[in-house]
């Protein structure tokens, strides 16, 4: 059996630094070797306090959400004008391209082949099943609220599903009396009736990973307080890295390949 099925990591997965200049439709053309066109987009400023803006092809490129509130989906076609063939194009929005400011874009190619999923659908208010294209039981679930204005909600099987962690806050991991999603399966997860994910006619975004061998890792690892820190094995050398503390109020962390681009590897960002 082959370590990895998948030859060019680039065609589904690139970083991108860049600095904005305020003039619409400014192209972004992403570095890999091989072309990617996107279908997840997540913008960071790097170097002001400025909200992230996420887009995604399955809903739109008018529209966008941020990660650091509970603010229901905007529709501002100044922020993103499209998703290209090799990167993509922006507006004059502020939290994307601003005159001068510098910003980091993580782009994903959506993919089974890579364990990446993009489902958009309305809730019903009551326990139901969503189907996905992973071909593999997701690992890795982020779900938001786009007409409303709910907590983003994420979810590991390596947690358990019974857990879940806000990821526009710092709090510790959480329970509910149901789970949010309460299982998942190679063609399926399960949606219970809580309004974080499933209120009736409320609508949502929903995002799903699965490790892929050589690409791709989820995961827990207990922190040893070491100034050296944890190893954690991942097989591959990571492009993108996204921790969180579960047991204590902390923010997420953000590392990638290309703002520092060598070990150590210390600039981060929240999300």
């Amino acid at each position: 059996m082959a370590y990895t099925t998948i030859d060019d990591p680039e065609a589904y997965f690139q970083v991108k630094a860049y600095t904005g200049n305020n003039t619409t439709d400014t192209a972004i053309t992403l570095d890999g070797d091989n072309d990617l066109q996107p279908d997840f987009v997540w913008i960071k400023c790097r170097s002001s306090a400025n909200s992230s803006a996420l887009f995604n092809s399955v809903v739109g490129d008018d529209y966008h959400l941020v990660s650091n509130t509970t603010a229901a989906q905007a529709g501002d076609g100044s922020y993103f004008k499209s998703f290209d063939s090799d990167g993509f194009t922006l507006g004059t929005g502020g939290q994307v391209n601003d005159s001068g400011d510098t910003y980091v874009a993580w782009c994903w190619k959506e993919s089974a082949t890579a364990g990446f999923d993009i489902i958009s659908y309305t809730g019903d208010g009551s326990d139901r099943d969503l189907s996905h294209s992973l071909s593999a039981s997701p690992e890795f679930i982020i779900i938001k609220q786009r007409s409303g204005t709910q907590d983003w909600s994420t979810q590991s099987t390596a947690l358990g599903l019974a857990n879940y962690v806000i990821l526009n806050g710092t709090n510790a991991s959480a329970g509910t009396s149901g789970a949010l999603v309460d299982a998942v399966s190679s063609s399926t997860i399960s949606v219970d009736d809580n309004a974080y994910v499933n209120e009736n006619t409320s609508t949502y975004i929903g995002y799903l990973w699965r490790s892929v061998q050589g690409f791709s890792a989820m995961g827990k690892y207990t922190g040893n307080g070491n100034a050296d820190g944890a190893f954690i094995y991942t097989g591959f050398r990571p492009a993108y890295i996204m921790i969180r503390d579960t047991g204590n109020a902390e923010n997420w962390f953000l590392f990638d390949n290309k703002r520092d681009g060598y070990n150590v590897n210390k600039v981060l960002l929240y999300a």
